[in-house]
């Protein structure tokens, strides 16, 4: 039995390696033969799917993979804000000099 074609994205969504989406499409359509009892019908790829599907999600939930992502975004956040504050500091003196000069040349 052929795996779909989009396996890989599916292990890759779910955070899975492909060898072990590989093993788990193999037992998704072993379950669905003895769901339906026929094998190529659309209730069988249905029911592949499926069980696939399920599969996949129970299996990220066994992986103790820490998402790093948020922690990393904050990080760069917290890292930025001082120097975003700089620049804005910055920004507003040469406003502020700028017009402090274009007004007292307008005065004279």
């Amino acid at each position: 039995m052929n795996a779909p074609k989009l396996l890989h994205w599916y292990a890759r969504r779910a955070g899975v390696p492909t060898a072990r989406a590989e093993a788990l499409w193999r037992k998704a359509v072993r379950q669905a033969t003895d769901e339906t009892g026929w094998v190529g019908t659309p209730e069988y790829w249905g029911a592949t799917m499926d069980n696939f599907q399920r599969l996949l999600k129970a299996e990220r939930s066994t992986l103790c993979a820490p998402l790093v992502t948020p922690l990393l975004r904050s990080q760069k956040r917290i890292f930025c804000a001082p120097i975003d504050a700089m620049s804005d500091v910055a920004v507003m003196t040469m406003r502020r000099w700028h017009h402090y000069m274009t007004q007292g040349q307008k005065a004279a």
